[in-house]
């Protein structure tokens, strides 16, 4: 099981590592949205590695043999170690190379909220929103907790899902037959 989670976890991880890396220091001119578009769907598609990883344990580990619950263990092993290289990588982008990013990202929330004609009120309290959010963001411990729960609970879902539909008894086991 070790060899899969550790292929499989390090594969999507990576993924999620250099498209973050690719993309995100360049987040305010491709846009805060097109940049959430292209960060969803990453996390997405690095997450059908879970799927395969589960996929291979079963074929070339377990023998063609998955109970649900060792599905749901492969899969979640992956998506733990896929997610620390997705918070590790944001921590480094983030307080090393971009401290400002949220200063930008809630110009831009405020921005937008002038643009769609919000109430003055709405606007300072989005502000206030910003502000607050900022104080918190700016503690690592707190940092990692919504980094971790960006990417979180796409691969858990995918992980439900995976050792669902993959698990499988042997034949003789179906069959009522035992060894």
């Amino acid at each position: 099981m070790k060899k899969t989670v550790l292929t499989f976890g390090l594969i999507s991880g990576a993924i999620l590592a250099v498209m973050m890396i690719a993309t995100v220091p360049f987040a305010d001119k491709i846009g805060f949205d097109r940049g959430a578009i292209i960060g969803y769907t990453t996390i997405a598609l690095s997450a059908m590695l879970i799927f395969f990883g589960v996929r291979s344990y079963r074929e070339n580990v377990a023998g063609g043999r998955l109970s649900f619950a060792r599905g749901f263990a492969v899969g979640i092993l992956i998506t733990l170690l896929s997610n620390v290289c997705y918070v590790a990588t944001w921590e480094v982008l983030y307080f090393k190379f971009m401290p400002d990013f949220v200063d930008k990202y809630n110009a831009y929330l405020i921005e937008r909220a002038k643009a769609s004609g919000a109430s003055p009120e709405k606007i300072e309290k989005t502000a206030q929103e910003a502000k607050q959010f900022k104080e918190q963001y700016e503690k690592p411990a707190i940092n990692v907790a919504w980094t971790f729960l960006e990417v979180f609970p796409i691969g858990l879902g995918v992980t439900l899902v995976s050792a669902a539909i993959l698990r499988k008894k042997s034949a003789g086991l179906a069959a009522g037959v035992t060894t």
